[in-house]
């Protein structure tokens, strides 16, 4: 790390502060800020006056003390070790900050990002002799039961391999040489550092259109977002956003987890501490933190480290794309990286937008969405890596006409909008299925016709049909009462009822139900459109609606939910139940009795 001529601090305001005597600093650069040595980053600069936003408390910074810029911007350390770790904003590690600071973090501590000391078994894919360029597979390292570590050539490497060990290493050690063109000899190590402003390469992107599945059925059936997708969450204060994004982070398809609580609540974050390592990997039985990144940077930690953490997750997320995993990030929540934004631009006295936000919000909102996607990834072998982005808003009041909200929905393609009304009333996931959208349907549904569920895209149509003919009946009811609905009318009610009350709602905390693959959710999706197509059929033939509602099978439509993936051939049953009991009522003597 070069330390070039020192400045010196002019004004203090916050987490801004101004120095003077910075002419060979440049913006991003990395400063270590007083005699405490915090870290900063440049954000503005005018003449030789530097603007720096620091990343940690302020309070007791004196006018005069040295301001030190490191020529470098803010990078993460990208290696073996970043699985089950647990972060702050700016890549510090918790667990060995505690062991040397104790319960708080001191000011101006520097702990390595990755172990030092550690040792991994590398094994090597290519051999000597091989030609590599960027983002080639050198070897591998087994980092925990789930997840395979591949090392790959670091970006602007590309030559020959001279040198390649197979053994126990240290993150900085090094573990093969590359001669380049110019007859130079890179040493290269299982460690990478990269800037987190700047999105790292890949070859291409690809359309995405392979759903990530979720296990939650509102989201898979009417909401699905694809792998390499954009989704959002607003949604007011109690409305379930963190439970939905657990659920995402437990259930999701993705092989590698990367969640990062952006200025939450420290309760909800301890709370994600303490459950993943304690949650257990559906598909592996496995802990879920082995192949989960935490970065915790709470609404108690200095406001500026709040907006680098989630470009610090990006980052880490990318890392992995290009190893060639599907990967999920969980931003939790955007509104407080936007106040963070917010809170830097009133100190630089930048003319506000919209609410006190900066004039470039949407763009820096922009800027982290779009480094989702599907993609070809760097090197000689055809890899897909893809990289999915979950951002939670948290409007004020769930008012979703506010600006990070607005500026977010006109990036992403899901928009996942969570409302009070539900949430009070019990039913969770708490999404509006009235206000939401998902871009993705028009390629996804395809796909999943492809995989063999027949059907699907018209019976998920229809569904939403019946969800929404029931809005515009129950006006209809609240103007003039149930009564002066026709028997058909009252039957899209009750189905629609079963469909709120049999299948969006989903317990979160119960063994079974808080997951459901898409076989089931085809399932019970058919068991639900076959009771109304039938009810319809026999209300043609005279059948009061009274016994259609009363019919014995419909408790287990309700509790098919509950039944196990192992065992679903019990929904099979009840598929022919319910057509005996509604064919018994058709064939009855007195029909109208």
């Amino acid at each position: 790390m070069i330390v070039l001529k020192a400045g010196r601090i002019i004004k203090v305001s916050g987490p801004l502060v101004i120095a003077e005597g910075m002419e060979h600093a440049k913006m991003f650069d990395v400063c270590r800020v007083g005699h405490a040595k915090l870290i900063g980053e440049i954000i503005e600069m005018r003449g030789d006056k530097a603007s720096i936003q620091v990343y940690e408390e302020t309070s007791g910074l004196g006018i005069g003390e040295p301001v030190e810029s490191t020529g470098e911007p803010l990078s993460v350390e990208l290696g073996p070790g970043l699985i089950e770790a647990m972060f702050d904003g700016i890549q510090r590690p918790l667990d060995k900050i505690m062991d040397v600071a104790g319960d708080f973090i001191t000011r101006g501590i520097a702990v390595p990002s990755l172990d030092r000391e550690k040792k991994w078994h590398f094994e090597p894919i290519k051999k000597l002799g091989d030609v590599v360029v960027a983002g080639d597979i050198l070897g591998k390292v087994q980092e925990t039961t789930l997840i395979e570590h591949r090392i790959l050539v670091p970006n602007g490497v590309e030559g020959e391999i001279v040198e390649i060990n197979e053994g126990d290493f240290t993150v900085v050690e090094s573990i093969a040489k590359v001669k380049t063109k110019n007859g130079d000899i890179v040493e290269l190590t299982m460690m990478q550092k990269w800037p987190v402003r700047k999105g790292r390469p890949y070859r291409s992107k690809i359309t995405p259109e392979e759903p990530m599945l979720t296990g939650q059925r509102i989201i898979d059936t009417f909401f699905p977002v694809a792998k390499g997708g954009t989704a959002c969450v607003p949604g007011p204060f109690g409305s379930g956003k963190t439970v939905v994004q657990h659920q995402l982070a437990k259930w999701a398809d993705a092989e590698v987890v990367v969640y990062i609580g952006c200025g939450e609540r420290g309760n909800e974050m301890t709370d994600v501490l303490m459950e993943f390592p304690e949650l257990k990997d559906p598909k592996s039985g496995e802990p879920l933190m082995k192949r989960t990144v935490l970065i915790a940077n709470t609404s108690n930690m200095p406001v500026a480290a709040r907006e680098a953490s989630i470009y610090t997750g990006i980052t880490i997320a990318e890392y992995f794309r290009d190893m060639g995993y599907s990967v999920a990030i969980m931003a939790d929540s955007t509104s407080r990286w936007a106040e963070a934004l917010r809170e830097m631009s009133g100190r630089l006295e930048e003319m506000p937008g919209e609410e006190g936000y900066p004039a470039y919000l949407a763009s820096r909102a922009a800027q982290f969405y779009e480094r989702a996607g599907k993609v070809y990834c760097n090197g000689s072998d055809e890899r897909i890596g893809a990289l999915t982005v979950i951002g939670a808003v948290s409007p004020p009041g769930g008012d979703l006409s506010e600006p990070v909200t607005q500026a977010t929905l006109k990036i992403v393609k899901v928009f996942w909008g969570l409302d009070a009304q539900l949430a009070y009333r019990r039913h969770f996931p708490a999404i509006n299925w009235l206000l939401s959208y998902s871009l993705y349907m028009d390629k996804i549904g395809p796909y999943i016709e492809k995989a063999g569920y027949e059907g699907w895209q018209s019976m998920v149509s229809e569904a939403m049909k019946i969800l929404q003919e029931e809005d515009e009946l129950q006006e209809i009811v609240r103007l003039v009462g149930i009564d002066a609905l026709s028997e058909k009318d009252r039957l899209t009610l009750e189905a629609a009822r079963t469909l709120r009350e049999d299948y969006l709602h989903q317990n979160a905390f119960h063994d079974v139900d808080t997951f459901a693959s898409l076989k089931k959710q085809h399932k019970m999706l058919n068991l639900i459109l076959d009771f109304y197509h039938l009810s319809q059929k026999a209300l043609d033939a005279g059948v009061y609606l009274s016994k259609l509602i009363a019919l014995p099978v419909r408790e287990k439509i309700a509790r098919a939910k509950y039944v196990p993936e192992t065992e679903m051939e019990k929904i099979d049953e009840i598929f022919v139940e319910l057509r005996n009991q509604i064919e018994s009522l058709i064939e009855g003597g007195n029909l109208n009795a």
